[in-house]
């Protein structure tokens, strides 16, 4: 059942009609930005083990594909600004933390032996805390179709060719 207390998305509105006649509420509007890829080095430090030292590089490199498979993608759908660069970099590293979760489930199971005997290994946890804070991420950024529905896309420019063309 619908929130009777949310207001419904703009692009809903337009495609069930406006009854009630009410003012439909255009959404905020940020300037357009190049945003430039964070160095994930600052992010994913080397460190002296050599184990660990795989492991960041790996997130690194893990976190820098999403970045270029989602920014162009949400420069042309929702029209990103500068202010919207750390919600992106906390995207792609929930991303890459989820990927290390993963390996380390693959690796160890999800059970690994204690003091107490067996005991549900950590990375469980963690991958859930990850996975929810993704779930809002996705959300936020309108990355599934669901958010989609009530983002409303930034006016093309007449010289943009667009990404889809």
């Amino acid at each position: 059942m619908a929130d009777p207390w949310r207001r419904k998305p703009v692009l809903q509105v337009v495609r069930e009609g406006n009854p009630g006649k009410r003012a439909i509420q255009e959404s905020a509007k940020v300037p357009p930005a190049e945003l430039a890829e964070p160095d994930w080095v600052e992010t994913f430090k080397g460190v002296d083990g050599p184990e660990q030292s795989a492991v960041n590089a790996r997130c690194r490199n893990v976190a820098s594909q999403e970045w270029r498979r989602v920014v162009p993608v949400l420069k042309l759908s929702v029209g990103l600004g500068e202010v919207d660069t750390a919600l992106l970099k906390d995207y792609c590293i929930t991303v890459a933390r989820i990927d290390q979760c993963e390996r380390e489930l693959s690796a160890n199971g999800l059970l690994i032996r204690g003091e107490r005997g067996w005991q549900k290994n950590g990375a469980t946890t963690i991958a859930g805390q990850y996975r929810s804070q993704l779930a809002r991420y996705i959300r936020e950024l309108g990355l599934s179709p669901s958010a989609r529905s009530g983002i409303t896309p930034p006016d093309p420019d007449e010289d943009d060719d667009g990404i889809f063309d």
